[in-house]
């Protein structure tokens, strides 16, 4: 799947202008809040925000700026599954969640060593990434997705019961963002 379709998937999810009480991100467009935008170069009102601007801040911001389009040369479904998370939790969480997922299955350091949670994707993630799918092929790339999912899962039920507010969203999350 193309970045395009990626952004146009989440796009479509995100609908247009939203401005829920409960939201601490406040007022968004197409998904991208007013902070987001205005550290983009846009300074329109949110709710005007044009679509294509979308598109640019979440192939920039979501995609190659966290080196997700590098994932998905090895691996698309994990490259698709990070940059999903990476749109609703921050892209140094779906990488955190890559780098835990990744120390935990490389078999008590005998595939790879053990990753820094650096939340980066630099050259030693790419090179865990690599050795794991050689040793594991794309059902690893499977259970690497099933991980994510289950951290990003775990993540919401934990911010629900820290912030009852957020018990307005825990539905949707774990519908749309949990595979």
């Amino acid at each position: 799947m193309t970045i395009a379709a990626l952004v146009d998937q989440i796009i479509a999810r995100e609908g247009g202008y939203v401005d829920h009480p409960a939201d601490r991100g406040g007022a968004t467009r197409w998904g991208i809040t007013t902070a987001v935008a205005r550290a983009n170069g846009y300074h329109g009102a949110i709710r005007d925000l044009p679509r294509p601007v979308a598109a640019a801040i979440y192939e920039t911001v979501y995609w190659r700026t966290p080196r997700f389009d590098r994932i998905a040369l090895r691996a698309p479904a994990l490259a698709a599954e990070m940059f999903d998370t990476g749109v609703n939790m921050g892209t140094a969480v779906a990488t955190g969640f890559l780098q835990r997922a990744l120390n935990a299955l490389n078999r008590g350091a005998s595939d790879f060593a053990d990753l820094t949670l650096d939340q980066m994707v630099g050259s030693h993630t790419l090179a865990a990434l690599d050795a794991f799918l050689i040793r594991r092929g794309t059902p690893g790339e499977r259970v690497l997705v099933k991980a994510i999912d289950a951290l990003q899962g775990e993540r919401y039920l934990s911010l629900t019961e820290r912030r009852p507010a957020n018990e307005a969203f825990l539905y949707g999350w774990l519908a749309e963002r949990i595979a």
